[in-house]
Formats: C-alpha cells, sequence, structure tokens
C-alpha cells in the first residue's frame, strides 16, 4: 500500500480545528465569561483574545497537530472535523442501533467487549501521554474515526455471520443430497426409456438441486471467511489500541489505524455479497460514530436486555 500518507486539510481546517477543540473552547469561553465579571473587561478581554490568537497559531502551524488532522480529514473522507450531523450520518447511527438489537446476546457481548476494551486502550493512552506531549488527548480523539470504520466492519460481520449461520441451520443438506441423488436415477431411467418430457423436467430438477448444493457449499464457505476474518480483526483492533499506549510517534499510529481500516476491500466484498441475507442495504457505507461517549448507553442495553 502506498505510504504518501494523508492528504492535506488546509490551514483553515487545522485553525477551526485548533479553535473547536473541546479544551479550548471551554478555556477561552470560560476565560472570557470570567473577563465579564471582573472590574476592567476592556482590558482583560483583549489579552485573552490575543491569547487565544497565538495559540491558534502556534497549534495549527505544528507539523504533528497537522498530520493528526489530516489523518482524520483521510480517514472520514471530508474536509471539515466538527458541525451537526448530516442525514447519511444520523442515518449510521440508526442502524448502528438496529444491527445492534438483531444481533444475538453472545455477538452483541463479543462487540461491547471489544468496543469496551478499545475505550480502555485509549484512556491509558491518555494518561501515558498526561505524563509525556499529549495531556489533552486530542490525537487520540483524531484516531476514532479509522477505529470506528474497523468496529462498524467487525459489527456488520457478526451480523453476516449470524445470517449465515441461520441460513445452513434451516437449509437440510442430506435432503438435498438425497433429491440429487434420486433424481439422477430418474434422469438414467427416463434416457433409457427415451421419454423426452421426463427428461427435460427430471434435468431442470437437478439443475436447481444442484444449484441449492452450490449454494449451499458458498455459504460455508463464507461461514468459514467469515468467522477467520472475525478474530483476524479483533487482534488488530487490539494490537492497534494497544500500541497507543506504547507509540512512540502518534501521528505514525494514525496513520497505520487508518492503513488499515483501507485495507480491507475483500471483507467489505463480502458483506455486500451477503446483503440479501443480512438486511444490509447500500445505505450503509456511513460510519456511526461508535466509539464516542453519546453511544455508551444504547450500545451497554443490549447487555442489560440479555
Amino acid at each position: 500500500m502506498s505510504a504518501t500518507g494523508p492528504k492535506k486539510a488546509g490551514l483553515w481546517s487545522y485553525i477551526a480545528s485548533a479553535f473547536t477543540f473541546r479544551w479550548n473552547l471551554l478555556f477561552f469561553g470560560g476565560a472570557m465569561a470570567a473577563a465579564l465579571l471582573l472590574p476592567s473587561p476592556d482590558i482583560i478581554m483583549p489579552m485573552l483574545v490575543a491569547a487565544e490568537l497565538a495559540y491558534l497559531g502556534m497549534l495549527s502551524s505544528n507539523p504533528r497537530f497537522q498530520s493528526a488532522i489530516d489523518a482524520k480529514v483521510h480517514a472520514s473522507g471530508r474536509e471539515t472535523t466538527e458541525g451537526p450531523p448530516v442525514p447519511a450520518q444520523v442515518d449510521a447511527q440508526r442502524k448502528l442501533q438496529e444491527l445492534l438489537a438483531s444481533l444475538e446476546n453472545q455477538r452483541r457481548n463479543r462487540f461491547v467487549q471489544l468496543r469496551a476494551r478499545c475505550v480502555e486502550m485509549q484512556r491509558i493512552a491518555d494518561a501515558v501521554r498526561g505524563d509525556t506531549n499529549d495531556a489533552s488527548g486530542a490525537v487520540a480523539d483524531l484516531r476514532t474515526p479509522a477505529l470506528d470504520r474497523l468496529l462498524w466492519m467487525f459489527l456488520r460481520l457478526l451480523l453476516s455471520q449470524q445470517a449465515v449461520e441461520r441460513f445452513l441451520r434451516a437449509t437440510d443438506v442430506k435432503a438435498l443430497e438425497y433429491s440429487l441423488n434420486n433424481l439422477k436415477q430418474k434422469h438414467t431411467a427416463a434416457v433409457a426409456k427415451n421419454d423426452e418430457r421426463i427428461i427435460r423436467s427430471v434435468t431442470d430438477a437437478m439443475a436447481t438441486a444442484q444449484m441449492r448444493m452450490e449454494n449451499f457449499e458458498k455459504a460455508r464457505g463464507n461461514l468459514e471467511f467469515i468467522t477467520l476474518e472475525l478474530d483476524r480483526i479483533e487482534q488488530k483492533i487490539h494490537a492497534l489500541t494497544e500500541m497507543a499506549v506504547s507509540q512512540q510517534d502518534p501521528d505514525q499510529l494514525t496513520i497505520q489505524v487508518d492503513a488499515v481500516a483501507e485495507g480491507m476491500a475483500q471483507t467489505e466484498a463480502t458483506i455486500r455479497e451477503l446483503q440479501a441475507i443480512t438486511g444490509l442495504g447500500a445505505d450503509v457505507d456511513s460510519t456511526p460514530r461508535i466509539l464516542g461517549g453519546d453511544l455508551t448507553q444504547s450500545m451497554t442495553q443490549g447487555v442489560v436486555r440479555q
């Protein structure tokens, strides 16, 4: 895969990201509000504005911060990092809740536990950086979109695995094999009698039975692939989140997470191929926010309901 790195977001995106970062908004807004209560706000407020401009200039020109913003833009596929959810994002959040509700308890718990592990590793990484060079945890926030993509793919694979297993359980393969062998015998007898009507009927029935057998074998192969992919992606997510604790260069880790998320073309193709039985339509391309705190309650409700 190409190592050119994420595309450049641009100066205004850097400045906007620096200004709208939650801690900056909290401190700057709080300081301005406090200044209004002081005896000389006309002196203090210009000083606060000057300090804010200096902060924006320093942070937006920092190469490490720029790389983190570039990676976030590359992962999310858009130039802005803040703003109200667009309709596609709202629909993705709805799909997330629907998928969680449709999963069997064991699979839902597996997903919730994996997500909880990611959140815990991010907290540990934030604590470690608090003693080094990133007390704000901003870089961890900027890795979130790519991790969300991996978790979203993991969740859809769980649904695909569940749907394929149900299909296989509902298919009596022994009865199919018996029917196919019986039709072959009838075909042989019809050929011996030279009865064209029976030959055509039995031939068509044989083709249908053979097609069903092939579908069953393909589903069995898909299930094996999905099971292996679930284990592989789960281990990848564990490895990437654990690397966040010891990684010396947060920007490189951001690029690695994004590269893993980009390298799942075969997995995505399998998920799309199984849309007919999973119920996942073409409108699931938008990735929902999974690691965001606002989803914690809706995700844990699935465990409580079991």
